[in-house]
């Protein structure tokens, strides 16, 4: 009887210039994958087929897949070989073979140029908003409406003209809001374009982990004191509204 291919499990490679594997970081933490160097070409296998219709490998530039039949390589879909699979090379995990490095950089504080090249890109999952930077122009007759107990779980802290929030449940108020992963406070929405940074900036830029990373939109980070940050009431508000409007 002939085999039904609908009850086979497939197997697929990947192909990717050299010259791309760059972007292959989105990718990173994917602990099946392995990777191959052949001559001008990155190999890839281990994927599940989920992984092969997910966003991470759609975009990727000049990334070929292929289901691997017999030592031949199929595009999708199609009905003839493309070519035959190199054998003899020598496959390494992703994660381990990927090494990401990091140049010395200054503090990067928001519209300050960074030499770490960060991107954030909308994220595929909602996660809780933990802080919210508000403009304390726009707030100041809110904060003295709030009932105390909503006070009370929040702590805070001024930033020039802005004061930034930390606590749930957030306080209802205009600005921006923020999740957090391993310390950094990311915009609501946003994660970042390799999810492998985020440990490593961290390594990098907070080894104490004494400081909070606030994230901006254009991928220049804040670094904010922990032990900055103070329990929020009607009375630390209103002497730090007056201390400011006599600078």
């Amino acid at each position: 009887m002939a085999e039904d291919p609908s009850k086979r499990i497939k197997e697929f490679r990947a192909e990717i210039p050299r010259a791309d594997e760059d972007v292959l970081g989105s990718i990173r933490d994917w602990k099946n994958i392995h990777i191959a160097v052949d001559e001008d070409t990155v190999w890839l296998k281990g994927f599940t087929e989920e992984q092969t219709t997910s966003p991470e490998i759609q975009q990727l530039p000049n990334f070929i897949l292929y289901e691997l039949r017999e030592g031949l390589l199929f595009k999708k879909g199609a009905l003839v070989p493309d070519k035959k699979m190199r054998t003899a090379l020598l496959w390494s995990p992703v994660d381990k073979a990927l090494r990401l490095t990091f140049p010395a950089s200054n503090q990067n504080y928001f519209g300050i140029d960074e030499k770490v090249k960060v991107s954030l890109k909308p994220g595929s999952e909602e996660h809780p908003v933990v802080a919210l930077l508000s403009i304390i122009s726009e707030i100041k007759e809110s904060i003295p409406a709030q009932p105390n107990f909503r006070l009370e779980k929040i702590e805070w802290t001024v930033i020039n003209d802005k004061a930034l929030f930390l606590g749930t449940p957030l306080l209802s108020l205009p600005g921006k809001t923020y999740w957090t992963r391993d310390g950094h406070l990311l915009p609501a929405g946003l994660e970042f374009e390799f999810k492998n940074l985020s440990s490593l900036l961290q390594q990098q830029y907070n080894k104490s982990l004494d400081k909070w990373l606030l994230w901006n939109e254009d991928g220049t980070y804040l670094p904010i004191k922990k032990e900055d940050f103070r329990p929020l009431s009607v009375s630390s508000f209103r002497l730090t509204e007056k201390a400011k409007e006599w600078i």
